[in-house]
């Protein structure tokens, strides 16, 4: 989960006039028109966005999508002084997503060789590739799979970069008709539009929640449930706040039951609710949030591959990343990662094949609800160092050959998709509970993991120095690093 430095607009020139010189009956000079650039209008909430649509037309902007029931527009305006102009009567806040995107991390994928991926031979549920699939035995997908391999009426939203549709594992998952892309705020749903283009993040996402059991690859933790991608990273790799807005009302109108969130919404690690160019994004994403989770769906977020301790956040050192960090101090609880810190959010942590913390993975007491597998490629057993399958398998896409295939990743963007395909189970075989319901039931079914005793620092020997990933664990049986505990799903069906 990276972050991306802020732009700012160039200023108009400004035309100086002689002291004491006046014109008469010559207009104004008109600012020449700048890159078209796209903004967050907020309307006083309940209101209605009418009020506000006016003023986008009156400030020479165009409104491209309108969330009426949450009181916010995306406009796109060339005018330079398009904020100044669109602010009065109607309108809460504005701001320029302009510079706002946030970089997926990628990670890199380390594909399996095709001639180790072949069909099962005389057993038509067998998963050639299961037996590299460690992450699933330790939640005990087996025994949950005994129990329900989870109902298609349960769907997941994946706010990614898109599914391959064409994938083996996959084709048969996917809820097309409630697919779509955000990119820009705008919805298409168009199949190649929501397919992926640039990036198999949301493809490798995807299938931990739900690949096929159908005697090929590898399986999901539910593989009886549907996936729907909902596209919010652009060609660019970026994810900017008006794409997150419009993927949580999307899921909020088409049944969603769960969203898988595997990003940054904002390209600093940490949104300001008290930064006057932050607060409109924390208003418009929280209003989009809210209403989702009063139309049924629980949003489930990794928590970060900084090794961050999100319950101390004093100072902000490593934001933007695409030039010179530039330090936050004194930072306080209005500072939260989005959407892993929103009211009512999963927040999901990692751990690798050990059981024990990612040597990446944010944590911080009161802040990580549950942890699940994610992968550490870099934990050293009994002096020998791990392999890339150490990560997590899964689907992927190759997007130079525009290819189908398998492969490993590491994250917390992999240890969410197993969390949101527990919670896909327990709905499965617990219907109608509620996002809070549902949120607890996922916590109270974990299995609590202690903290290690001192400080926690598993990859001693690593070029970047001899405490590179040095962090420090608080709490009991529920603790900084791993929340409620390693989720379950056997403990979620039974």
């Amino acid at each position: 989960m990276n972050n991306l430095r802020r732009k700012t607009l160039a200023a108009a020139s400004a035309v100086t006039l002689g002291a004491g010189l006046a014109l008469i009956g010559v207009p104004a000079p008109v600012a020449a028109a700048g890159p078209e650039t796209s903004y967050l209008v907020l309307a006083p909430q309940g209101n209605g966005t009418a009020k506000a649509a006016a003023r986008v037309a009156a400030a020479d902007g165009t409104v491209v999508a309108a969330y009426d029931k949450i009181g916010v527009l995306v406009a796109r305006s060339s005018a330079p002084d398009f904020a100044t102009r669109v602010a009065g009567a109607g309108v809460e806040s504005v701001a320029s997503t302009a510079g706002l995107g946030t970089a997926l991390d990628e990670g890199e994928t380390v594909e399996v060789p095709a001639a180790d991926v072949v069909r099962a031979a005389g057993d038509p549920t067998a998963e050639p590739l299961y037996g590299q699939q460690w992450d699933m035995d330790m939640i005990r997908v087996p025994q949950a799979h005994a129990v329900t391999g989870g109902s298609p009426s349960v769907v997941v939203g994946v706010l990614d970069s898109g599914i391959s549709s064409s994938h083996p594992d996959l084709a048969t998952q996917i809820a097309k008709d409630k697919s779509t892309s955000c990119i820009g705020g705008v919805t298409d749903t168009a199949e190649p539009a929501w397919n992926p283009t640039t990036s198999d993040h949301g493809t490798h996402v995807a299938g931990t929640i739900a690949a096929a059991v159908n005697g090929v690859g590898v399986t999901g933790v539910a593989p009886g449930v549907k996936v729907a991608a909902v596209k919010v990273v652009n060609d660019d790799g970026y994810i900017f706040p008006e794409a997150a807005v419009c993927g949580f009302m999307w899921a909020a109108e088409h049944g969603f039951q769960l969203t898988n969130n595997s990003y940054y919404i904002d390209p600093w690690q940490l949104n300001c609710r008290n930064d006057a160019r932050q607060r409109p994004v924390w208003q418009a994403v929280q209003r989009a949030l809210r209403y989702s989770q009063s139309q049924g769906v629980l949003h489930v977020a990794s928590a970060g591959n900084a090794n961050f301790d999100l319950a101390h956040k004093i100072t902000d050192t490593g934001s933007p990343n695409n030039g010179t960090p530039e330090e936050r101090a004194n930072l306080t609880n209005a500072c939260l990662v989005l959407p892993a810190e929103a009211p009512g959010v999963v927040t999901v942590a990692a751990v690798g094949p050990t059981g024990d913390k990612s040597y990446y993975s944010s944590y911080g007491q009161g802040v990580i609800d549950v942890t699940a597998p994610g992968g550490d490629t870099r934990f050293r057993t009994q002096g020998a160092r791990s392999t890339s399958t150490d990560g997590i398998l899964s689907t992927t896409f190759n997007t130079a050959t525009r290819t189908n295939g398998w492969g490993y990743k590491q994250g917390t963007s992999m240890s969410g998709p197993h969390a949101a395909g527990v919670a896909a189970l327990a709905l499965s075989a617990h219907p109608g509970m509620t996002p809070g319901q549902l949120s607890s039931f996922l916590e109270r079914t974990a299995v609590a993991k202690s903290c290690p005793a001192g400080v926690y620092n598993p990859v001693p020997l690593i070029p970047a120095g001899p405490n590179a990933y040095d962090a420090t664990c608080s709490g009991g049986k529920r603790n900084g690093f791993y929340g409620a505990g390693v989720v379950d799903a056997y403990n979620a069906v039974k």
